[in-house]
């Protein structure tokens, strides 16, 4: 009776895993589209991410097409409905797409942090934030995340000064700005400024840098299986810790790859950061 009993359980046992083993297999055996910020040209998308996507197949067996977004705009209206079932997105906007659709964090770089700097000329008298109270800042777009929008958060709650905000653009015509005497202050990011001429670079120094955040993250939309997405995770992972995978990670960029989850975003969260957005026709 007893041995009866055993192998009933153990029946049952193997048949509850063979029931999630079919529902992985599944799961695995569909397409899911994988949706990235355009930070680059299409083109040059699609030659740094078939890689990863070709060796992260290989090693999940989890399907994944590429989907393009001809601008930033087009790229937020898709996730905001859902249409991705995986993101890589800037920041904030995985802060939007979790508040529209419930998209999760799944694997972001370990290596970095993203964060705005604010630039004085070299020889400004300036030694303090509070020392531009009142002044002509320029920031290279309103709605630019670490060199404007982080930026001007800080200024307004952490310090508490009121400027006058000048929208150059771009970075380069943001540190120009100073250079020349047109502002007295400009926000920027640090490789944005290194990649500034010397001519302009050299004229600078750094007088800021805002609150420090978690970078792009790789977000599992809510309707994609939790196993699956841990599949998602550990195969980034595993690539980045490769020689030739961290080189194709790197080019993300995303050159030490770590899981992580909404908690590491709740610091740009509390920064309400669509107190400072501005939107177009404002």
């Amino acid at each position: 009776m007893h041995l009866c009993k055993r192998l009933l359980a153990k029946a049952i046992i193997f048949s509850f895993a063979a029931m999630v083993s079919s529902a992985l297999s599944a799961q695995e055996s569909r397409t899911y589209s994988l949706g990235v910020v355009p930070q680059f040209e299409p083109l040059e998308l699609t030659r740094i991410w078939t890689p990863i996507i070709d060796e992260l197949e290989r090693r999940t067996g989890v399907q994944l097409e590429l989907v393009g977004s001809p601008s930033i705009p087009e790229f937020e209206t898709k996730f905001r409905n859902g249409d991705f079932d995986f993101a890589y997105m800037n920041p904030y906007h995985s802060i939007m797409a979790d508040d529209a659709q419930g998209y999760t964090p799944i694997v972001r770089d370990g290596s970095r942090s993203l964060f705005g700097i604010l630039t004085v000329h070299v020889d400004s008298p300036v030694l303090s934030v509070s020392d531009l109270n009142g002044a002509r800042i320029a920031f290279p777009a309103p709605n630019a995340l670490g060199a404007s929008l982080m930026m001007r958060a800080d200024l307004d709650r952490l310090h508490g000064i009121t400027f006058t905000p000048i929208y150059a653009s771009t970075h380069t015509s943001a540190y120009l700005n100073v250079v020349l005497g047109e502002t007295e202050a400009a926000g920027g990011v640090m490789s944005t400024l290194k990649n500034t001429s010397p001519e302009i670079r050299d004229n600078l120094r750094i007088l800021y840098e805002t609150t420090h955040v978690a970078p792009h993250p790789l977000a599992a939309h809510p309707r994609v299986d939790a196993q699956v997405a841990a599949l998602v995770q550990k195969g980034l992972i595993e690539i980045g810790a490769t020689d030739q995978g961290r080189a194709l990670m790197s080019r993300i960029p995303m050159h030490e790859p770590i899981a992580t989850d909404r908690s590491d975003y709740q610091p740009l969260r509390d920064m309400e950061l669509e107190r400072y957005l501005v939107m177009a026709g404002q």
